[in-house]
């Protein structure tokens, strides 16, 4: 059972309960890109993107994959799952600053009916600002060779859990959104 943490509203899973899952290794799934301009409230006194708006980004682009793969978080918590975060690693290469045209590449690296591990490429669009188009947010890229300048990389961990925080099995949950997960893992191994 999870320990409740009042200060942050949110619940611990015990590292040995989330190791004791069994997991499934899979291969990188492709990226998937959701693009969009640097807002001034995300820059700091320094003009560079606040660090912490970094895990906001994350959390972006894996919202829109898989709104991308026909889910979305709000369908995923109606259907009695959640997918906390149990694990975040950043590394920051080179600050964004306001207006830069950036693309936050997302893709699954470890996929398993309990655990979802997404992994996270920040890049700096090299071109001019008049040639994006906007209206087309959500690109799917296949290659490891990403386009633009890296400014950060990162990973998160998740667990798939019950409006109780207890680990549940999705394939036996939400058997439709495991199914659509399995596709796109197939997808970055064509």
């Amino acid at each position: 059972m999870g320990q409740y943490c009042p200060i942050a509203f949110f619940t611990v899973i015990p590292a040995r309960k989330v190791r004791s899952l069994k997991a499934e290794q899979t291969e990188p799934t492709a990226w998937y890109g959701t693009r969009f301009r640097v807002r001034y409230q995300e820059s700091d006194q320094m003009g560079v993107v606040y660090h912490a708006n970094y895990v906001n980004w994350f959390e972006i682009g894996r919202t829109e994959m898989i709104r991308s793969l026909g889910f979305s978080y709000r369908s995923m918590e109606e259907q009695g799952v959640l997918l906390p975060v149990i694990g975040l690693d950043l590394k920051y290469k080179l600050p964004a600053k306001y207006d830069d045209y950036i693309t936050v590449w997302t893709r699954i690296n470890n996929f398993s009916s309990v655990r979802l591990h997404y992994e996270y490429e920040v890049r700096r669009e090299d071109i001019a600002a008049d040639k994006i188009q906007m209206d087309n947010k959500e690109v799917v890229w296949m290659t490891e060779e990403l386009p633009g300048e890296l400014l950060v990389t990162g990973s998160t961990q998740h667990v798939w859990v019950n409006a109780d925080f207890k680990p549940v099995r999705l394939d036996k949950s939400v058997p439709n959104l495991y199914d659509a997960l399995k596709r796109a893992v197939s997808i970055g191994r064509e």
